[in-house]
């Protein structure tokens, strides 16, 4: 009797702790919500997708002060002191943190674009133009340093194996590709040309997991490089939440395995 009460309570948990995981991946903004470019310039928080697609096997969760999945490994903690709005998504569970860990494609690697795991935004685009994609990330080791990105349903090569090889342990902004020819990634090489004006949607698919992703931005200007969390957030329509609560350093987590 009393194993079988051991086993109803340690259902109950499991339950309880998936319910609050789930509530991290749902979409915190509406799918009327569309950022706006303004100068050939649009910056979104990597938090404020519309909604994931492709996310049975692995999905992205939110981290910020009050906000912490416990979904299988993690090993690395939380990380939203210096993210920008206190807070960044996740991909998660991650079980491939070192290259010692067994590479399985197609549930904790995927080097095809929109195979898995895709977070949605909607922007509005008033100058057409060819669009360089930045990225903020933290990495803190060799196995959690890439993701792709698309537009309106489609993976073109210019957005595919985006790359971080420098600034480890830290935020840090890169559009770089990696090629055969240079694993830790080539500049110049992430980038959409958009040729009409109007709503488009961004996409971001999942490489490798375990990855931390803070923001995203696109510029038209090929030599510019953002600095700290990048330019201010600019909507056409639809309403943002509240900021996530400032933190003055991250909050202690214990390792999820």
């Amino acid at each position: 009797m009393k194993e079988k009460i051991a086993l109803l309570l340690t259902c109950i948990c499991l339950q309880v702790f998936s319910g609050f995981a789930q509530n991290f991946s749902n979409p915190i903004v509406e799918n009327n919500v569309v950022f706006e470019e303004e100068k050939g310039m649009i910056a979104v928080e990597a938090e404020y997708f519309f909604k994931q697609s492709k996310n049975d096997v692995r999905q992205w969760y939110r981290t910020s002060k009050n906000e912490q999945a416990k979904v299988g490994r993690d090993e690395d903690g939380s990380h939203c002191k210096n993210a920008g709005n206190n807070a960044y998504v996740e991909i998660l569970p991650d079980t491939r943190v070192t290259h010692g860990d067994k590479l399985i494609t197609g549930e904790n690697f995927s080097n095809k674009a929109g195979e898995m795991g895709i977070l949605h935004y909607k922007v509005k685009i008033n100058n057409p133009g060819r669009y360089y994609v930045w990225v903020r990330a933290y990495s803190s080791g060799s196995e959690d340093n890439g993701i792709h990105v698309g537009i309106d349903g489609e993976w073109p090569d210019t957005g595919q194996r985006m790359q971080w090889c420098e600034g480890k342990n830290t935020w840090r902004w890169e559009s770089k590709q990696r090629t055969e020819k240079n694993h830790c990634g080539e500049a110049y090489k992430i980038y959409f040309d958009i040729d009409k004006a109007g709503e488009h949607e961004i996409m971001f698919s999942m490489r490798e997991d375990g990855f931390e992703f803070d923001r995203f931005l696109l510029t038209t200007e090929k030599e510019y490089r953002p600095e700290g969390i990048g330019p201010d957030v600019k909507i056409a329509s639809g309403k943002l939440p509240k900021s996530c609560p400032v933190v003055t350093e991250n909050p202690i987590s214990e390792k999820s395995l």
